[in-house]
């Protein structure tokens, strides 16, 4: 969170987590593209000859106001491939809620593992830890015919029973009940440690 005195703004930022190809990016740009434009930043790509990473800001006036301020959320992606761990880290500091995004298919399930220990150790390094910090689970592409079941996909990767959505990105399916998901945890955690 970053108050912003000059702008009264109070600025969050969430981080869509999860293992490459897995719908992180997509999930932003289908947010970015039905946003009313008054409400959003352009979406800016940082790209290099292996990666990518997304990221765009949008008001959120629905909300009303957060301690007087006019609430902003800063959207990021992180790249998927785990040899990309410094950029990771990087994109992850600061960051107020996460979003982590699985990949359903079955023979995916050892990457989205191995990404959310990796997420794990990221949040450890900062003081933070999964059972302490406002997360979500997505598992997206339910509409291919090889998806591992909901309750596989519980079992594995939601031990600490967090919020999860379905979504098949691609069609917006399940995106914006997912980002309202987080925005509410972090701004319900922002409310509590005020008081």
């Amino acid at each position: 969170m970053f108050i912003n005195h000059a702008l009264n703004e109070i600025q969050f930022k969430i981080v869509y987590y999860g293992p490459g190809l897995s719908g992180k990016t997509t999930n932003l740009i289908y947010i970015h593209n039905n946003l009313d434009k008054s409400l959003k930043s352009d979406l800016i790509k940082i790209e290099t000859r292996e990666e990518r990473t997304l990221f765009f800001d949008f008001m959120q006036m629905e909300l009303g106001s957060i301690q007087g301020k006019k609430p902003k959320f800063n959207l990021y992606t992180i790249p998927g491939q785990v040899y990309y761990s410094i950029s990771r880290k990087l994109i992850l500091n600061g960051a107020d809620g996460i979003i982590f995004v699985a990949d359903s298919q079955r023979e995916r399930m050892d990457e989205n593992l191995e990404t959310l220990y990796d997420l794990e150790l990221n949040l450890i390094d900062s003081g933070e830890t999964l059972q302490t910090f406002p997360w979500v689970l997505q598992y997206n592409k339910r509409d291919l015919p090889n998806c591992a079941s909901i309750d596989t996909l519980e079992s594995r990767l939601n031990f600490l029973r967090v919020p999860y959505f379905t979504s098949v990105a691609h069609k917006g399916i399940g995106v914006i009940p997912t980002l309202k998901a987080i925005i509410n945890q972090v701004v319900k955690r922002i409310l509590v440690s005020a008081e």
